[in-house]
């Protein structure tokens, strides 16, 4: 058995986060990634947005900065993420990516885009209670509030 705890060097470990003032709103995004003894920080944003699009832009962004396929454990506090990932997406995309009431996907770029990322790697996920101490989700989210200001300071 893989260990999958974030201290495993073999694997890409991306803690990432979404942020919106106003919903929709500015909004940031924020990715902190770490292999062995590496770290990166991403962040950025966009002036009208909503959340559920900033927490799926630090995924796509940190998983698009991947050049190889890589075993990678990401841990987000969003469920739509996780869900929309590993379980929902298979039902739009037999649809015709429409819901189960026959609406069109919300945010279908990105999750189209997310879904070629992830057949790219191994990915695993992981949901995490956001603001309940995580190091790695409490650093995610400052990063996504730095998106956040890169927008609101323009």
């Amino acid at each position: 058995m893989q260990d999958d705890s974030p201290a495993a060097p073999e694997r890409v470990v991306v803690y990432t986060d979404g942020a919106c003032k106003g919903n929709p709103g500015p909004g940031g995004w924020g990715a902190w990634l770490r292999w062995g003894a590496h770290e990166k920080e991403l962040f950025g944003g966009e002036a009208s947005t909503t959340n559920n699009r900033m927490e799926l832009t630090a995924v796509i962004e940190s998983l698009a900065l991947l050049k190889r396929r890589t075993p990678v454990a990401i841990y987000t506090d969003s469920s739509y993420v996780k869900d929309g990932i590993t379980s929902w997406i298979h039902g739009w995309k037999k649809r015709g990516w429409r819901t189960a009431d026959n609406k069109p996907v919300k945010n279908i770029e990105l999750w189209q885009r997310l879904d070629a990322l992830v057949s790219s790697h191994d990915v695993q996920w992981h949901w995490v209670k956001g603001h309940s101490g995580d190091p790695g989700n409490e650093r995610a989210d400052a990063l996504a509030n730095r998106g956040v200001d890169t927008v609101r300071l323009r």
